[in-house]
Protein backbone atom coordinates (compact mmCIF):
# COMPACT_ATOMS: atom_id res chain seq x y z
CA UNK A 1 0.00 0.00 0.00
CA UNK A 2 1.23 3.49 -0.93
CA UNK A 3 0.49 6.30 1.58
CA UNK A 4 0.95 10.23 0.87
CA UNK A 5 2.65 12.06 3.61
CA UNK A 6 3.37 15.49 4.06
CA UNK A 7 5.49 18.15 4.77
CA UNK A 8 8.59 15.46 4.46
CA UNK A 9 11.48 17.54 3.04
CA UNK A 10 15.12 15.86 3.87
CA UNK A 11 16.76 12.55 3.85
CA UNK A 12 16.11 13.03 7.88
CA UNK A 13 12.36 13.25 7.08
CA UNK A 14 12.26 9.95 5.46
CA UNK A 15 14.69 8.38 8.15
CA UNK A 16 12.43 9.46 10.76
CA UNK A 17 9.09 8.11 8.80
CA UNK A 18 10.77 5.28 7.95
CA UNK A 19 11.43 4.59 11.83
CA UNK A 20 7.82 5.20 12.54
CA UNK A 21 6.40 3.17 10.62
CA UNK A 22 8.44 0.28 11.65
CA UNK A 23 7.73 1.23 15.41
CA UNK A 24 4.06 1.31 14.39
CA UNK A 25 4.97 -2.88 13.14
CA UNK A 26 4.67 -2.04 9.61
CA UNK A 27 7.16 -2.70 7.01
CA UNK A 28 8.10 0.01 4.67
CA UNK A 29 9.48 -1.36 1.35
CA UNK A 30 10.08 2.53 0.06
CA UNK A 31 10.34 5.54 1.75
CA UNK A 32 10.39 8.78 -0.23
CA UNK A 33 9.62 12.50 0.11
CA UNK A 34 6.59 12.38 0.48
CA UNK A 35 5.08 9.06 0.36
CA UNK A 36 6.07 5.36 1.93
CA UNK A 37 5.21 1.57 0.78
CA UNK A 38 4.17 -0.87 2.97
CA UNK A 39 3.07 -3.96 2.57
CA UNK A 40 0.70 -4.08 4.78
CA UNK A 41 -2.84 -2.42 3.56
CA UNK A 42 -4.40 -0.44 6.48
CA UNK A 43 -7.67 0.27 7.98
CA UNK A 44 -9.22 3.50 8.17
CA UNK A 45 -8.45 3.36 11.91
CA UNK A 46 -5.26 1.95 11.48
CA UNK A 47 -4.46 4.81 8.92
CA UNK A 48 -6.13 7.43 11.67
CA UNK A 49 -3.80 6.24 14.31
CA UNK A 50 -0.52 6.46 12.00
CA UNK A 51 -1.53 9.81 11.16
CA UNK A 52 -1.52 11.28 14.89
CA UNK A 53 1.72 8.87 15.47
CA UNK A 54 3.00 11.24 12.30
CA UNK A 55 1.53 14.67 13.85
CA UNK A 56 3.70 14.74 16.49
CA UNK A 57 6.45 14.67 14.50
CA UNK A 58 5.17 17.48 12.26
CA UNK A 59 3.98 14.98 9.26
CA UNK A 60 0.72 14.58 8.13
CA UNK A 61 -1.04 11.81 5.96
CA UNK A 62 -2.67 13.10 2.81
CA UNK A 63 -5.73 11.36 1.83
CA UNK A 64 -6.75 13.59 -1.51
CA UNK A 65 -5.38 13.40 -5.23
CA UNK A 66 -5.12 17.22 -5.14
CA UNK A 67 -3.40 17.50 -2.13
CA UNK A 68 -0.82 14.59 -3.24
CA UNK A 69 0.25 16.90 -6.10
CA UNK A 70 0.69 20.06 -4.56
CA UNK A 71 3.01 18.14 -2.31
CA UNK A 72 4.77 16.95 -5.02
CA UNK A 73 5.09 19.96 -6.27
CA UNK A 74 6.59 21.56 -3.01
CA UNK A 75 9.05 18.44 -2.94
CA UNK A 76 10.09 19.40 -6.31
CA UNK A 77 11.16 22.45 -5.26
CA UNK A 78 12.79 21.60 -2.01
CA UNK A 79 14.71 19.27 -3.77
CA UNK A 80 15.85 21.67 -6.51
CA UNK A 81 16.64 24.27 -3.89
CA UNK A 82 17.71 22.47 -1.09
CA UNK A 83 19.50 19.49 -2.33
CA UNK A 84 21.00 20.54 -6.40
CA UNK A 85 24.34 22.09 -6.55
CA UNK A 86 23.38 22.86 -10.41
CA UNK A 87 21.25 25.68 -11.01
CA UNK A 88 18.22 25.11 -13.02
CA UNK A 89 18.96 25.29 -16.80
CA UNK A 90 14.92 25.54 -18.13
CA UNK A 91 12.43 27.80 -16.60
CA UNK A 92 10.74 26.44 -13.34
CA UNK A 93 7.33 26.36 -15.01
CA UNK A 94 8.87 23.82 -18.06
CA UNK A 95 10.67 21.77 -14.80
CA UNK A 96 7.36 20.87 -13.24
CA UNK A 97 5.23 20.12 -16.19
CA UNK A 98 7.62 17.86 -17.41
CA UNK A 99 8.14 16.25 -13.83
CA UNK A 100 4.51 15.97 -13.43
CA UNK A 101 2.68 15.38 -16.33
CA UNK A 102 0.58 18.38 -16.12
CA UNK A 103 -0.56 21.59 -17.94
CA UNK A 104 1.96 24.35 -15.72
CA UNK A 105 -1.45 26.14 -15.54
CA UNK A 106 -2.93 23.62 -13.71
CA UNK A 107 -0.26 23.63 -11.10
CA UNK A 108 0.38 26.99 -11.14
CA UNK A 109 -4.09 27.16 -10.05
CA UNK A 110 -3.59 24.33 -8.08
CA UNK A 111 -0.80 25.46 -6.17
CA UNK A 112 -2.21 28.93 -5.37
CA UNK A 113 -6.06 28.01 -4.51
CA UNK A 114 -4.82 25.53 -1.83
CA UNK A 115 -1.65 27.10 -0.61
CA UNK A 116 -2.65 30.54 -1.31
CA UNK A 117 0.36 31.33 -2.38
CA UNK A 118 1.67 31.58 -5.87
CA UNK A 119 4.61 28.52 -7.09
CA UNK A 120 6.97 31.14 -8.31
CA UNK A 121 6.22 33.24 -4.47
CA UNK A 122 6.95 29.48 -2.74
CA UNK A 123 9.47 28.82 -5.17
CA UNK A 124 11.50 32.48 -4.35
CA UNK A 125 11.17 31.92 -0.31
CA UNK A 126 12.79 28.60 -0.34
CA UNK A 127 15.69 30.04 -2.13
CA UNK A 128 15.93 32.95 0.15
CA UNK A 129 16.28 30.12 2.85
CA UNK A 130 19.06 28.46 1.18
CA UNK A 131 20.79 31.89 0.35
CA UNK A 132 20.41 32.50 3.94
CA UNK A 133 22.04 28.88 5.09
CA UNK A 134 24.68 29.45 2.58
CA UNK A 135 25.30 33.35 4.09
CA UNK A 136 25.58 31.82 7.33
CA UNK A 137 28.24 28.96 6.52
CA UNK A 138 30.06 31.72 5.33
CA UNK A 139 31.98 29.39 2.88
CA UNK A 140 30.64 30.66 -0.43
CA UNK A 141 31.20 34.66 -1.83
CA UNK A 142 28.23 36.30 -2.94
CA UNK A 143 28.90 36.03 -6.39
CA UNK A 144 29.03 31.97 -5.78
CA UNK A 145 25.53 32.16 -3.85
CA UNK A 146 24.42 33.75 -6.72
CA UNK A 147 25.64 31.49 -9.27
CA UNK A 148 24.44 28.72 -7.39
CA UNK A 149 21.26 29.68 -6.72
CA UNK A 150 21.02 30.47 -10.62
CA UNK A 151 20.52 34.39 -10.14
CA UNK A 152 21.93 36.66 -13.21
CA UNK A 153 23.92 38.48 -11.16
CA UNK A 154 24.79 39.23 -7.63
CA UNK A 155 22.89 42.67 -7.72
CA UNK A 156 19.73 40.64 -8.68
CA UNK A 157 20.55 38.01 -5.87
CA UNK A 158 20.34 41.32 -3.17
CA UNK A 159 17.78 43.07 -4.45
CA UNK A 160 15.55 39.95 -4.17
CA UNK A 161 16.80 39.29 -0.89
CA UNK A 162 16.40 42.90 0.51
CA UNK A 163 12.68 42.62 -0.73
CA UNK A 164 12.24 39.02 0.88
CA UNK A 165 13.93 39.46 4.10
CA UNK A 166 14.08 43.41 4.54
CA UNK A 167 17.79 43.12 4.83
CA UNK A 168 20.54 43.04 2.07
CA UNK A 169 23.01 39.54 2.20
CA UNK A 170 25.96 41.23 3.66
CA UNK A 171 23.86 43.10 6.54
CA UNK A 172 22.10 39.75 6.95
CA UNK A 173 25.75 38.25 7.37
CA UNK A 174 26.67 40.56 9.65
CA UNK A 175 24.38 40.31 12.05
CA UNK A 176 24.68 36.54 12.03
CA UNK A 177 21.48 36.49 14.13
CA UNK A 178 19.47 33.45 13.48
CA UNK A 179 16.78 34.53 11.21
CA UNK A 180 16.30 31.14 9.57
CA UNK A 181 12.93 29.60 9.04
CA UNK A 182 12.18 25.86 8.43
CA UNK A 183 11.37 24.54 4.76
CA UNK A 184 8.27 23.14 5.67
CA UNK A 185 7.27 26.32 6.97
CA UNK A 186 7.38 28.25 4.01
Amino acid sequence: MKIYIKNMVCHRCKLAVEAELQQSGYHPTQVELGEATITEDLSTEQLATLDTRLKRMGFELIDDRKSRLVEKIKNLIVQLVHHQTEPLTINLSSYLADQLHYEYNYLSNLFSDTEGITIEKYYISQKMEKVKELLIYNELTLSEIAYQMGYSSVAYLSSQFKKETGLTPSHFKAIKENKRRNIEEL
